[in-house]
């Protein structure tokens, strides 16, 4: 059981003491998961006031699983969940309910501070000087500035235009793009000023500035702020604790307290280290007492044996006792053994090659996929601008919201149309794709693939990689047959060469039990984990990726980084993400504005 206690308790403490009445999150022992699959067991956790927690952990391992329990959207199967104070959240994703407008969430939002509003001005409107009720007015004054009320417009307005979120009132949820949306939802829950606020991912579509505000405001959060995040800037900024809810050596979730993400990775790799150590001697062990084993029966049925013919008793005798004596061996095994599980995967990035290898290819200092004064009506302008990628080349696109930088990279794919400007492609040149939504993938001429992920089963695995995601079936592909769709498509298009395919098992973005699952069962991270395997399918001479730390772990984020700064192939990359570009400070960078 791990726990995240306050002062007093038997726990590490994490946050202010919790007192009676006042505000606070507590979990007892809980348990949740799905069918056939566990997420969360015997988890404690109590967080007070003033508070701030980053929830840390591989994609899958129940980040936003947790924030749902503590949030009450799910139930869950052993344990309970208390909260004191009023509950705002705000989920990865959201959904667009038919009408639903800017105006409907922002008067969800502030509904409460307008109730609190009306419940003072009738008690003025009704309060006797002479008889009335003083401690129902006080507690009325009180309400409206424990939710600044007499400010929530101007802050709501602030926090929507500060986050870079659309303002008018009327515009329909459903024309905005997932962004547009998250950013709207986002900044009227911190506006709302709940005295709980569950956040999960909430720099993932926010730019620099969009950060910095919220970096600021939940400084000022006197309440409890819960917060997944693979922010690595945000941990050392704002939280006061990590809960770390990865799978450790005993299987408890790590419990770090108020320090610096430098010091937290230094941590864990330690333990990791150690873990994978104890694997190893364990698994070495184990071989040398199973070869002591099979010699020991071995022995039984040869080496002891007299010549046939003779002293049968005898033989009867020695067999008994040599089965005896390997009998208490197994048991001695049994007894001494460590069952030390499995340790958690790594990203095995593959070795992407930096030139095609048909004749013909990229002549000397040409570069492999080049845009010139590309136009996108609405998205995109750079009128004058030659942007050319060479063999091996890097560039690192930055700006704010809307300045253009998915579009730019859907511009050197070929899956944005010019309506000025051109773009070139070597010969050969195989082009991979990250989007910041979905997992889009181009052909040699920029046509753009249809999505697998939500269609019915593919068919069989292409060229013996990976295993048989089996017969198409109705319903949802797994994982491995979205995978061998995806590279049927690919092959299709002449944008595959089957030689170099990378299979989807070999990256250590997922186990082989999550990819037999259909995909729409696996978590947002997960399938950003999926979207990734995708864009290197095809083993590409340029890697185009936009916002790449989107969803995933902090530590897949920080092992991307490395490999991108070490892969042959070229890379572009389009990223708000502060360490990271301090990550990547010496490649080119082109801002836009």
């Amino acid at each position: 059981m791990t726990e995240v206690e306050t002062e007093g308790s038997t726990g590490p403490t994490v946050g202010a003491p919790v007192a009676p009445g006042v505000v606070h999150v507590a979990a007892r022992d809980v348990t949740f998961g799905y069918p056939g699959r566990p997420v969360l067991s015997g988890l404690s956790l109590t967080v007070g006031a003033g508070a701030r927690i980053g929830v840390v952990g591989e994609n899958g391992a129940g980040k936003s699983t947790l924030l749902g329990v503590l949030a009450g959207t799910l139930v869950p199967l052993a344990g309970e969940v208390r909260r004191a104070g009023s509950l705002a959240t705000v989920a990865q994703e959201l959904t667009a309910p038919a009408g639903a407008t800017v105006g409907t969430l922002v008067d969800e939002a502030l509904g409460a501070v307008r109730a609190a509003h009306a419940d003072l001005q009738h008690t003025l409107d009704t309060f006797d000087h002479e008889s009335g009720d003083l401690p129902a007015l006080s507690r009325a004054l009180a309400r409206v500035d424990h939710l600044a009320g007499w400010d929530a417009d101007r802050r709501m307005d602030e926090a929507l235009t500060r986050f870079g979120a659309p303002r008018d009132r009327g515009r329909l949820l459903a024309e905005m793009s997932v962004g547009e949306r998250y950013r709207v939802r986002l900044a009227c829950r911190v506006a709302q000023r709940a005295d709980v606020l569950l956040l999960d991912e909430p720099t993932n579509h926010l730019d620099a500035a969009g950060v910095g505000y919220l970096t600021a405001e939940l400084q000022r959060s006197t309440g409890v702020v819960v917060i997944v995040t693979h922010d690595r800037q945000l941990l050392d900024d704002v939280m006061t604790g990590i809960l770390d809810l990865d799978p450790t050596i005993d299987g408890r979730p790590a419990v770090y307290g108020a320090t610096t993400y430098a010091a937290y990775r230094f941590a864990k790799d330690a333990a990791l280290r150690r873990w994978r150590q104890r694997y190893a001697a364990e698994r070495k062990r184990k071989e040398q007492l199973l070869r002591r084993l099979d010699e020991s029966y071995e022995g039984l049925s040869d080496a002891w044996r007299p010549p046939k013919g003779s002293h049968g008793h005898r033989r009867a005798t020695r067999a008994r006792i040599h089965v005896k004596a390997a009998d208490r061996l197994v048991q001695r095994l049994e007894a001494a053994a460590v069952e030390v599980p499995v340790p958690p995967q790594t990203l095995a990035f593959p070795d992407l090659p930096a030139l095609p290898t048909q004749r013909g290819g990229v002549p000397d200092g040409a570069p492999l996929v080049e845009v010139r004064a590309p136009l996108v009506p609405g998205r995109l302008d750079l009128p004058g601008v030659r942007l050319g990628l060479p063999p091996c080349g890097r560039l690192l696109v930055t700006g704010p919201n809307g300045s253009g930088k998915s579009t730019l990279l859907a511009a050197l794919a070929g899956a944005a149309a010019l309506e000025r400007g051109t773009r070139t492609v070597a010969p050969g040149v195989r082009i991979g794709i990250l989007a910041q939504e979905g997992h889009a993938s181009v052909g040699p001429r920029g046509e753009v693939l249809p999505d697998v992920a939500d269609a019915p089963g593919a068919g069989p695995s292409v060229a013996g990689h990976d295993a048989d995601p089996g017969p198409v079936a109705d319903g949802p592909p797994t994982g491995f047959a979205a995978y061998a769709r995806r590279a049927l498509d690919l092959l299709a298009v002449g944008a595959l060469d089957p030689e170099q395919l990378v299979p989807v098992a070999s990256l250590g973005l997922l186990t082989e039990e999550d990819l037999d699952r259909p995909i729409t069962e696996l978590s947002v991270g997960q399938r950003r984990r999926f979207d990734l395997a995708c864009a290197l399918l095809s083993a590409p001479h340029v890697l185009l990726l936009d916002e790449p730390t989107n969803h995933l772990s902090i530590a897949l984020v920080d092992e991307l980084t490395t490999a991108l700064r070490a892969t042959s192939a070229a890379v572009v990359v389009a990223t708000h993400d502060r360490r990271m570009r301090a990550d990547l400070a010496d490649w080119p960078e082109l801002r836009l504005d």
